[in-house]
């Protein structure tokens, strides 16, 4: 079983924004591959797919970004998952917008969704996908909470299909086979 942990924030209010590009990539795996059940607990909508034989969650914290932690340890202890089962796709404002950048682990880089879930799950050894949202020329806040333009959005929905094919890649060959291919 893997589990692929997209972060945002919930509701409508955000649901186009910046900072939910990883939801974003969540609901592009959950249109390739039919959704089998959908449940929501611990603190998250968790859909059930099967990617090639293999079981995969799509899990979408609903705690806000900052808490995403607190929705990723349980699922990760009730499913009694192993840190190289999990792969954590997110914004990073230091890549360019629409680039993708694999990791097998490394810090948060400030990014607080990540920063919780590592003090959460008590390590930082965990795959991730960062996608390029580009710095902003006014407030950090403003601008994860803002929307795409409509050129940033060709670029952002490029990168979600990259990011989706990464995500298929890596279920399949595990995160060394995917840095080499995507990286």
């Amino acid at each position: 079983m893997k589990v692929i942990v997209g972060l945002g924030n919930p509701g409508r209010k955000y649901s186009n924004t910046r900072h939910n590009i990883g939801f974003m990539v969540l609901d592009e795996m959950a249109r390739r591959y039919s959704v089998e059940k959908e449940e929501y607990r611990f603190d998250a909508i968790i859909g059930h797919i099967r990617l090639e034989g293999e079981k995969v969650l799509l899990v979408k914290p609903l705690t806000y970004m900052n808490l995403s932690g607190k929705a990723v340890q349980p699922v990760m202890r009730w499913y009694k998952l192993d840190l190289n089962e999990l792969i954590v796709v997110y914004d990073d404002m230091d890549l360019a917008p629409g680039h993708l950048r694999l990791r097998a682990m490394g810090g948060s880089g400030g990014h607080k969704g990540i920063n919780s879930i590592i003090d959460r799950l008590g390590t930082k050894e965990f795959a991730r996908i960062r996608i390029g949202i580009g710095r902003p020329t006014n407030e950090a806040i403003d601008w994860v909470l803002g929307s795409f333009s409509p050129e940033e959005q060709k670029l952002m929905d490029a990168a979600i299909g990259r990011a989706a094919d990464a995500l298929e890649y890596w279920v399949k060959m595990g995160i060394e086979r995917a840095m080499n291919k995507y990286n």
